[in-house]
């Protein structure tokens, strides 16, 4: 029978009386990992690692569900917003955590083929209808009964550390005692931030509410113009449905932050006068076609940010701390990238502890180096997609003086079909924002010959506007 003893703050196997093996090969190394953040990266990350042999604690301050099933998940404002998963999101599972993807698959997320007739599992997938809140669930339900995976609720104050690394984290007034800490904390985690160089981004000048609905006993989803439901772009704002799991959507519109006169969308006779207004929302939230089982949830301090591993001298600051998730990038949610970009993100540090857990200034120098490479440009693809977009809203038109942004450049392959094949990669994630260079000179041309995307039947910007003023004061 093996044991494990600890040398030098590794971990290794001592073998029992009479082996005769030669231990200098057959060491391997066991670490006691922290994870800070027990969201779908820390969740992911920890149960890897933990079937990896690795001893694994999580350390997060919700609860979990409570007792009714209800599950507020208070500081994760896009808990209850829509969300779709990416096919990278199921690739990580069907990897690392193949149960894991099949308990999903049972609590009703829905996989879409990119070929629809080959939705049976024969076609290469493109995405999964699912709510976050359901993926969630999910995940923590198996984290808690994965062997080696401790699951403690509290908050992390600091990170601890000796002779220049990390040792471990402070949590409520007590210490936990770690090889390595990962702090998947999100988007408005502070772990460890003192040790970094600042973000860049900031807020990406875009609100939005969003309500979720039930299709009723029998009835079919409403009216789609992708996969995952619809999107119709407007000048001044955009409507958009998500179909999830379970026969349950969610209907957005999305406006400009500092458009007031949008803002009271977040009543519920408001946005249920609005959702009637635009023809497709009105299709899906037909009382014959559906029911509403949430309130209307505002989304609000949407970001664009990328805060990288190495601190203002480009330095690893703490080896043995490293950052993953929404704690290196957040983008709009608008189309989906954040869930993809982190399961990206921890598919690859756990590669580079696969590979040599001992160098852990190196290994963050590694992770920094291929983060910047791999998920900075989604960052910039949408820090300056956001701008622009937010400039037309203001009522610019295209400006071909600069480079087009990315939605710009794809909604041009609805005038030019030739520019599919470019577009196509880009849009599922498979090839980086740059691989777009090849389609801008004619998305260019398209453009200067007069041509706009076609708007969608539905009422102006000023026209949702007055609807919105007269219902607010009635």
């Amino acid at each position: 029978m093996r044991t494990r003893v600890r040398i030098t703050g590794a971990w290794r196997p001592l073998f029992s009386q009479g082996d005769t093996r030669d231990t200098a090969e057959s060491w391997e190394t066991v670490m006691h990992v922290a994870v800070v953040g027990a969201g779908p990266t820390g969740l992911f990350t920890a149960m890897a690692l933990a079937r990896r042999g690795h001893r694994v604690t999580v350390v997060d301050r919700d609860t979990g569900p409570r007792p009714d099933g209800a599950w507020p998940r208070r500081g994760v404002m896009q808990f209850h917003h829509p969300h779709a998963l990416r096919a990278q999101v199921a690739e990580a599972l069907q990897t690392e955590l193949p149960d894991v993807w099949d308990e999903l698959l049972a609590a009703g997320a829905e996989p879409v083929a990119a070929d629809p007739a080959a939705a049976g599992g024969s076609g290469a997938l493109m995405a999964v209808r699912c709510r976050r809140s359901t993926f969630e669930r999910v995940l923590r339900e198996a984290a808690l009964r994965q062997p080696g995976l401790v699951l403690h609720t509290g908050h992390a104050d600091e990170v601890r550390t000796r002779r220049g690394r990390a040792t471990g984290v402070r949590t409520d007034g007590t210490s936990l005692d770690a090889d390595v800490v990962i702090a998947a904390t999100g988007r408005a985690g502070r772990l460890g931030q003192d040790r970094r160089a600042p973000a860049r981004g900031g807020d990406c000048g875009i609100a939005y509410v969003s309500r979720q609905y039930r299709l009723r006993p029998g009835a079919p989803p409403g009216p789609m113009n992708f996969p995952l439901g619809r999107v119709d772009v407007y000048p001044g704002y955009q409507a958009i449905v998500f179909l999830h799991d379970n026969g349950i959507f969610s209907t957005v519109i999305a406006r400009s932050s500092d458009d007031r006169a949008l803002a009271d969308l977040r009543l519920t006779g408001v946005f249920e006068a609005a959702a009637a207004a635009v023809p497709a929302l009105a299709a899906w939230t037909d009382p014959d076609r559906a029911q509403p089982v949430t309130p209307v949830l505002p989304g609000g301090r949407l970001r664009n940010t990328y805060q990288g591993q190495l601190d203002d001298a480009g330095a690893v600051a703490l080896p043995g701390l490293v950052f993953v998730g929404d704690a290196v990038c957040t983008t709009n949610p608008a189309v989906g990238r954040g869930i993809a970009t982190s399961l990206l993100q921890a598919r690859e540090l756990l590669r580079l502890l696969d590979d040599d857990p001992h160098d852990l200034a190196g290994l963050t120098l590694a992770f920094d180096a291929w983060c910047s490479t791999m998920i900075a440009p989604w960052f910039e693809d949408h820090l300056y997609w956001d701008a622009e977009l937010i400039r037309r809203w203001a009522g610019a038109d295209v400006d071909l003086t600069r480079p087009l942004p990315s939605d710009l450049v794809v909604a041009a392959a609805q005038a030019d079909p030739a520019l599919f094949p470019l577009v196509g990669p880009y849009l599922g994630m498979r090839a980086l924002p740059a691989s777009l260079d090849a389609a801008r000179a004619r998305a260019a041309e398209i453009y200067a010959s007069g041509w706009r995307p076609p708007t969608p039947p539905g009422p102006t910007r000023d026209e949702l506007a007055a609807l919105a003023a007269a219902h607010a004061t009635s």
